[in-house]
């Protein structure tokens, strides 16, 4: 009696901690379904100190996107204006969206998860079929006078769709059938379209932040072994094999010795600016405005690799404080993150800084030769109206986070 009585006491308890835990697992279920929450929420107010980053990288981004385009500007549109102008519009539209995404609840967006994620794969479908095609490669949707690219929301549709799978998987993310699985088929998706625009640099950039989700979500590491094996394996293949992707090879080539004499001088000339540009900076920089390499040297310094006439002209100096402030947006970004009121706000938060974090790693490794050029923009500096404003949307969606955060402090 005695045995068979602890035996069925060590039965009630295990039953009674699994009952515990699908009640669990149903209540946020149903929290998702059935959003008790208004669709304006300003809450407490929006956190000070990710505002103010935002605002002076934005800045900054601005000052040096004019700074490094003039130039090329007034060769080619006689106006050494025209990028900056365009760019400002955009900054303040995107501004004026962020504050007011700032006030939208958050938890509203589970009901668009999914839409969000099919319309994002049609527009990738669509890019490939009617996209305009710049140097063999198929990346932009042009609608009038707007271009865009649709890899740049793939990028917010993934972060928003794991967050929303991972909040409905609370306790389950350990086993492979919830926790891996669903996951693989998601990204899988949106990676093979976009390799097929060969964009290789944003195919890189979704498939980290989501193996990085994953992982935060509670995938276990031991799930990630094979599809890194084969990940490895198949970007070595199309590097080293496919004539479709020998662009990405020869970047290879120019990456090991950028000033190899046997280099064609188109495919080596940019590294090689970026490069005399960051060395001509030395400590303090030559001065604001002052960069040579930007005077038809450096191609289209405005994009990828504004970082360059960033070190030029404010030296080694003014880089380190750009590098600082974005280290401090990322903190914040994840600190905001993790005081989020659920898991879904703390996944979609942490899924929008890590894109950020990211972009500038991996744009910065690029402009100082770290890594193979990759086609990357620098967050708030690069020109680009559509991909600003995206980044500004995704910082209203952050300081929402953070408004909601506050009203759980109190």
């Amino acid at each position: 009696m005695t045995t068979t009585g602890k035996t069925l006491g060590g039965y009630d308890k295990r039953k009674a901690g699994a009952n515990q835990q699908n009640n669990l697992v149903a209540a946020s279920k149903k929290n998702i379904k059935k959003i008790p929450f208004a669709l304006f929420s300003r809450g407490a107010g929006m956190d000070l100190p990710l505002f103010f980053f935002i605002v002076v990288l934005l800045c900054i981004g601005l000052i040096m996107l004019f700074s490094a385009s003039f130039a090329y500007c007034y060769y080619k549109y006689d106006d050494s204006y025209y990028f900056i102008k365009r760019q400002l519009v955009f900054a303040i539209v995107g501004v004026i969206a962020m504050l007011l995404i700032s006030t939208v609840d958050y938890h509203r967006y589970h009901q668009l998860a999914w839409p969000i994620f099919l319309i994002t794969i049609l527009l990738l479908v669509a890019v490939l079929v009617v996209g305009k095609s710049v140097n063999g490669a198929k990346r932009w949707i042009e609608i009038g006078p707007i271009g865009f690219q649709p890899s740049e929301i793939a990028k917010f549709a993934l972060i928003l769709v794991f967050a929303h799978m991972i909040s409905q998987r609370v306790g389950k993310m350990a086993t492979f059938k919830e926790g891996v699985l669903p996951f693989l088929i998601v990204l899988g998706v949106i990676c093979v379209l976009i390799i097929a625009e060969k964009h290789l640099s944003a195919t890189i950039i979704v498939a980290t932040i989501g193996v990085i989700m994953m992982f935060v979500g509670g995938t276990k590491i031991r799930y990630f072994a094979i599809p890194a094996v084969i990940g490895v394996v198949a970007i070595g293949v199309l590097l080293l094999f496919s004539e479709k992707f020998g662009y990405a090879s020869s970047r290879v080539e120019v990456w090991l010795d950028p000033f190899n004499p046997k280099l064609g001088s188109d495919e080596a000339w940019q590294i090689q600016q970026s490069l005399y540009a960051i060395g001509s900076g030395q400590l303090l920089g030559v001065g604001l405005g002052q960069s040579r390499q930007k005077h038809l040297y450096l191609p289209e310094p405005q994009n990828d690799f504004i970082f360059a006439i960033v070190c030029e002209e404010l030296g080694f100096v003014g880089a380190l404080v750009v590098i600082i402030l974005f280290a401090l947006l990322i903190w914040r970004g994840i600190y905001v993150s993790l005081h989020a009121r659920d898991k879904f706000g703390t996944m979609l938060g942490l899924g929008i800084t890590f894109q950020i974090g990211i972009q500038i790693v991996l744009n910065i490794c690029v402009v100082t030769n770290t890594i193979p050029n990759t086609g990357i923009s620098l967050p708030f500096f690069s020109y680009g109206g559509t991909a600003l404003m995206i980044i500004l949307a995704e910082m209203g969606i952050l300081l929402q986070i953070s408004r909601s955060s506050n009203i759980e402090k109190m």
